[in-house]
């Protein structure tokens, strides 16, 4: 039982995530590890429904005009987690919000996945997804630059790409990052050194989709506490610095049948009619759905032609400049990789428009265009929305979103960004680092 688990602790917390990807809950004594279990912890429906900075949104229905009602922290399933990053014996229940009446909050960014995913039940389909997570160790003591070799001291000023050295320079920091990642149930695989200063990749292997969502918020939040630790700072900023690489999470997934048969799989290279139409999906929905994949005003500096981040709606066997890549490799193993988003954005909200846009696909048996056989950035495609203001005008008003999101999230998200946006506009560019290192 989870209360038995949680008794070993010192203290405990219960958290859910917002519309940012933040977590948002409460600390609790261990001897609360019943009501937690029951499902009986509550908290405002709002707090998922907050700014980047924290604060209510304004004019939020959510607040005054349903009196900030509250909500139950219902936990996911997960049970739970330790939280190696603290100096004391501390348990972490990852949540999910649920309204008055123990309904689903269609607030709650993890629900989304979950109304995504219930379309590929209904089929008898189950989603298997794994992600790409890169990210920065980086110095923000005095402002923000490259982290400190642990050897010499010195700021790091090379790029050393899948250098073996660079990696083990960082050793005390990434054996604490994988046992931490074990203790927690996350499936960490190969780690490699990326193409920025002080930049970093870890694939988290193949699980069902939720579970891959799941895996991601938490290892966003142990690579951070663990960075702390160790007297640094990691960020997943799209792009910490203007000179450097861009920070992306591509995500691969495949689907299986209630037999285990892959459904993109037809013993061919190129695949079969649905997984066409599960591109054609992800293709319709990928403008529209520009404000998942770069959700705060730093995204845009990474959404830039020739800088390996993706910005043309296409898609290619074997082509990383295309948005959507499908891999080589057995056909029983036939997979899509998403290749548009930052490393900035909410797992949560990320699967859901990518899944919602294939599923979508499939349902409305829509044909892709030819696939790209050469330089996407040389090539005339359609793009990605520019900027952050025309990402959440799009986002508002594409049919497409509007089939894969319930309409209050859309209504949330909408009033935050444009709260951050008008906000954002006062603050100084060489300080906006500060809002987002280790917000996002």
């Amino acid at each position: 039982m989870l209360s038995d688990v949680l008794s070993d602790f010192v203290s405990l917390r219960i958290a859910a995530c917002d519309l940012n990807g933040q977590m948002r809950g409460k600390r609790l004594p261990a001897d609360f590890a019943s009501k937690v279990q029951k499902g009986a912890v509550r908290m405002p429906l709002s707090a998922l429904n907050v700014d980047i900075w924290g604060a209510d949104i304004e004019n939020s229905p959510l607040v005054f005009e349903t009196g900030d009602a509250d909500g139950y922290m219902q936990p996911t399933g997960r049970g739970a987690v330790p939280m190696p990053w603290l100096p004391s014996a501390a348990a972490l229940v990852p949540a999910t919000m649920l309204n008055e009446d123990k309904t689903p909050f269609e607030g709650d960014p993890r629900r989304a996945l979950e109304r995504v995913l219930e379309r590929y039940a209904a089929r008898g389909w189950n989603v298997r997804a794994a992600t790409e997570m890169e990210f920065y160790l980086v110095n923000d003591q005095g402002g923000l630059g490259p982290v400190n070799h642990p050897h010499t001291g010195r700021p790091l000023e090379n790029t050393e790409v899948l250098s073996l050295a660079e990696l083990d320079a960082f050793e005390p920091f990434f054996t604490e990052l994988y046992s931490g990642c074990a203790a927690m149930g996350i499936p960490a695989q190969s780690a490699i050194a990326e193409a920025g200063v002080g930049q970093f990749e870890i694939d988290i292997d193949h699980r069902d989709a939720l579970t891959a969502a799941d895996n991601a918020w938490l290892f966003k939040t142990l690579a951070k506490g663990l960075a702390r630790a160790h007297n640094m700072a990691a960020t997943f900023m799209a792009k910490p610095f203007p000179n450097d690489s861009g920070t992306g999470l591509h995500v691969h997934f495949s689907v299986v049948d209630s037999k285990g048969n892959n459904v993109f799989d037809n013993g061919t290279d190129e695949g079969n009619e649905t997984l066409r139409h599960a591109v054609a999906g992800c293709l319709d929905a990928m403008q529209g759905s520009t404000l998942i994949f770069a959700p705060h005003g730093a995204s845009y500096e990474r959404m830039v032609p020739d800088a390996h981040a993706p910005t043309a709606v296409c898609w290619g066997y074997e082509n990383r400049t295309a948005a959507i890549r499908i891999p080589a490799g057995p056909p029983a193993a036939r997979r899509i990789e998403h290749r548009v988003a930052g490393g900035d954005i909410n797992p949560y909200l990320h699967l859901a428009a990518v899944l919602g846009a294939a599923i979508d696909g499939v349902e409305r048996a829509e044909e892709p265009p030819v696939p790209i056989t050469g330089n996407a950035y040389e090539e005339d495609h359609p793009q990605l929305e520019a900027n952050w203001e025309d990402a959440l005008k799009r986002f508002e008003s594409d049919p497409a979103i509007a089939r894969i999101f319930h309409p209050l999230l859309i209504e949330n998200l909408v009033m935050t960004k444009r709260q951050e946006i008008r906000i954002s506009k006062q603050i100084a560019p060489e300080d906006v680092w500060k809002t987002y290192l280790e917000a996002v």
